[in-house]
């Protein structure tokens, strides 16, 4: 039989470095939030087809309009380019929509969204108090479904800290995306987060479901041999759901293209991250916690226990 949860410290030294990078991505160019957490106009512009203009001919045609650097933003999503500006009134978008079409050629404005800084700051804090009820929640629930097993406090806390782990590689991802693409986070951003959440917990409770009938078959037998023995049983339909759900985002993108994409790469990183997390975080932080061996975490084994 493989032995994964044997090679649980390889699992956690590539979390870490991949964790780690997103860290740094973070720190050196943060997240870009879009309309939806700031305020402004987002415009969506799309050319004819055979149109041959480029994100670098509309920039250089923005900054000749007096629209340059941070107060416009041009976004290339699908055949589309999505540019967030200051807040436009009637006035200033109609002479926008004529300095464009002199400039450029003719366009149409399939998108324009306003959004106030009010409402900015609304979207902001309920994205933030889902992600924490969900997380909750979730926690309490599994505490409670595992509720017959031994320490079940600990089977929800490693759910969540493989959930932190998922959250974390997506926004260490997108934070690299705005740093080199100028990706934006917006409200498609927090609708893949919170689904993230959702599939990550699912895929861990799987696998949590099946090691908790291991030990109720064979009461006497190690923790580590019962977990890598469901690890195992659950493997090919944890890469069978995911290869599934791989092959409708692919075709999402081709199909719908910009309007959802950051919705299908948060997807496709948290799929990824997800399902590596739910055997390479849960399980085998559970097997860690009940062998008692967070100190090689810090390079050292922990001293044995002598019986009295």
């Amino acid at each position: 039989m493989i032995n994964i949860i044997g090679k649980r410290f390889w699992f956690f030294f590539i979390s870490g470095i991949v964790i780690l990078a997103g860290i740094v991505a973070l720190i050196a160019f943060g997240l870009k939030p879009g309309v939806e957490f700031t305020s402004g106009s987002e415009v969506t512009i799309t050319f004819p087809s055979g149109s041959t203009v480029t994100k670098s001919e509309l920039v250089s045609a923005l900054t000749d309009l007096g629209y340059s650097g941070s107060n416009a933003i041009v976004r290339k999503a699908g055949a589309d380019f999505v540019v967030d500006l200051p807040a436009l009134d009637d006035a200033s978008r109609a002479a926008l929509t004529a300095g464009l079409t002199e400039k450029l050629g003719t366009f149409q404005n399939s998108g324009f969204e306003q959004v106030t800084r009010q409402s900015a700051g609304d979207v902001t804090r309920n994205a933030g108090i889902a992600v924490v009820l969900a997380s909750i929640g979730m926690l309490i629930y599994i505490s409670w479904a595992f509720r017959r097993m031994p320490n079940p406090f600990r089977w929800g806390t490693c759910a969540i800290i493989a959930l932190v782990h998922d959250l974390l590689v997506v926004v260490g991802v997108f934070a690299l995306l705005g740093g080199v693409f100028s990706w934006q986070i917006d409200l498609m951003f927090v609708a893949g987060v919170l689904t993230v959440i959702g599939y990550s917990v699912n895929d861990t409770i799987v696998i949590f479901d099946r090691i908790r009938e291991g030990v109720r078959r064979n009461p006497g037998l190690d923790l580590e041999t019962v977990v890598n023995r469901s690890l195992v049983e659950t493997m090919s339909r944890t890469l069978i759901t995911g290869i599934g759900v791989l092959f409708v985002l692919i075709a999402l993108m081709i199909v719908v293209g910009g309007p959802i994409q950051n919705l299908i790469v948060v997807l496709l990183v948290g799929m990824i991250t997800g399902t590596y997390s739910s055997f390479g975080t849960a399980a085998s932080l559970l097997v860690v916690w009940e062998k008692g061996e967070w100190g090689r975490f810090i390079g050292r084994k922990p001293s044995p226990v002598v019986s009295r």
